[in-house]
């Protein structure tokens, strides 16, 4: 299997206030709204072709997307690739002295397999891989 680009993470202080321009002056479909509690995140997904958009609110100033948007402001916060094999792939950069958030997998939006390698790594962009079938919407 190829990795291809499963979705683009989008920060926004209000997922509401965003709709405005993905649903209403883009017209993508709101798939669902889900919290993902362990990372202090509200997820709104619209599907877009074989990939989504995904609009990410803090629920807290001190959650990792809250921090992004107090220091960065709104606007692109990740980018996830979808793998065959996301511990595989983590091992595998790991041996390449790639930095990771993390080095094994856990669950995020949509019961998914993730892990995040740190923009040191990879020229300034937080990268999500994501193992395809695991949740995966």
């Amino acid at each position: 299997m190829e990795s291809k680009i499963q979705h683009l993470g989008v920060a926004v202080g209000s997922i509401e206030d965003a709709l405005s321009f993905w649903r209403d002056g883009l017209g993508l479909e709101l798939h669902e709204i889900e919290v993902v509690e362990d990372q202090g995140v509200r997820v709104a997904m619209l599907p877009l072709g074989e990939s989504r958009i995904e609009l990410l609110e803090a629920t807290g100033e001190d959650t990792p997307v809250g921090k992004f948007i107090a220091k960065r402001g709104a606007g692109i916060h990740h980018l996830c690739i979808e793998v065959e094999n996301v511990t595989a792939k983590l091992a595998e950069l790991k041996a390449k002295n790639v930095r990771l958030i993390d080095e094994q997998p856990r669950i995020g939006a949509g019961g998914a397999l993730v892990a995040f390698v740190h923009p040191a790594s990879t020229g300034g962009v937080l990268i999500e891989l994501t193992q395809r079938g695991t949740g995966n919407h």
